[in-house]
């Protein structure tokens, strides 16, 4: 007798084929849910780990702008918040070298997290230096939906990629921060820039309380511009306000007693006070000077968006700043636009000397 088998008809096997199928859609279309919803701004992965995204060859210098800019704007929100709460948590750092307390709010350590890692998720493997301490208990991965905002695409047509080892990014993330805590909302700002083999390249100076935007990127595009004419032969020079009574008697013996001083806050409202604002809380100046020590997160963003739209900012010697290596220049600085900036080095020579006295 012949042994007995099982003989499936062709219908039979393709419904078992088809039944494999869908049990392998149901198992694999779940996963496939939980990952595509981290593309959604805000979402975040289980235990918020953030997962690196390539081996980091190449960077696009056009979607990096975009990402600062949401990043400015993302921490722009807690700075906000927090401010508007009147629950500051203020305290002190320690002293700066001119005997200030160096503040911090909580407005500081929540918009450093949220543009921290904004930044580092989508571009894990550049260099991002910050003025706040990253805490790794407090990770937060925020991941990028990839959409670049019209304006940009408007003004940079085509992608530009550099090495990503070549990046280094710096980070602002409250700029005036003795001025917030007096409530000068107007001074404030978060910045972001992008900085290629130490040359800043794209800048991001944003006013929470405003909600005032600038950004610009070198041999690209920019969505503001320098203003019709600048005044050099009597100008107006704004300067931080602890510094105004050092800076004015240097100034009036170099440009004259119709020159003036506009004391202010924060290295980003300085910058913005050279350009076509349109703020109406913003001042406007001829020249932005500083003369004492200076961290390079408060101006790398203000000094890449003067070079984008042709202007200047150097040592107080003349000197170009290098975004590599240490966080902070000696020397000063001078920022100008559609001016001789050599002309206005070689006329203040002592005016570094004030910064010492």
């Amino acid at each position: 007798m012949a042994p007995m088998g099982i003989r499936l008809s062709p219908l039979g096997v393709a419904v078992f084929f088809l039944l494999g199928l869908g049990v392998l859609y149901h198992l694999y279309s779940g996963f496939l849910a939980g990952r595509f919803s981290l593309f959604g701004l805000g979402g975040e992965p289980a235990g918020g780990a953030a997962e690196p995204e390539g081996d980091g060859g190449a960077v696009d210098l056009r979607e990096m702008l975009a990402v600062a800019v949401l990043a400015a704007e993302r921490g722009g929100e807690e700075v906000r918040r927090v401010r508007e709460s009147n629950v500051l948590h203020e305290k002190s750092k320690g002293k700066t070298r001119e005997g200030a307390d160096d503040k911090m709010t909580s407005g500081d350590v929540l918009s450093n997290r949220k543009m921290f890692y904004l930044l580092k998720t989508t571009f894990p493997t550049v260099q991002i230096n910050t003025e706040e301490h990253v805490d790794a208990s407090d990770k937060e991965v925020i991941i990028w939906n990839h959409k670049i905002p019209e304006d940009i695409l408007k003004e940079i047509t085509t992608p530009k990629e550099v090495p990503a080892e070549s990046v280094t990014v710096w980070i602002d993330p409250l700029d005036a921060t003795q001025e917030y805590t007096e409530d000068l909302r107007k001074y404030v700002t978060t910045m972001v820039c992008v900085a290629v083999n130490g040359k800043p390249v794209l800048g991001v100076i944003h006013k929470p309380f405003s909600q005032y935007t600038a950004w610009a990127m070198v041999d690209g595009g920019s969505n503001v511009k320098a203003r019709s004419s600048y005044n050099e032969k009597t100008p107006k020079i704004i300067v931080s306000r602890s510094h105004a009574g050092m800076v004015k008697q240097v100034a009036l013996q170099t440009f004259g007693n119709q020159t003036s001083i506009i004391p202010a806050g924060g290295a980003g409202y300085k910058v913005l006070a050279l350009l076509d604002v349109p703020d109406t809380s913003q001042e406007k100046a001829d020249l932005y000077i500083h003369v004492t020590y200076i961290k390079k997160w408060d101006i790398c963003a203000g000094n890449a968006i003067l070079k984008a739209l042709g202007g200047h900012m150097t040592t107080l010697s003349g000197e170009e700043i290098s975004y590599t290596g240490s966080d902070g220049i000696e020397g000063g600085l001078l920022a100008s636009i559609k001016m001789n900036h050599q002309a206005l080095v070689r006329k203040l020579p002592d005016i570094e000397k004030a910064g010492h006295q």
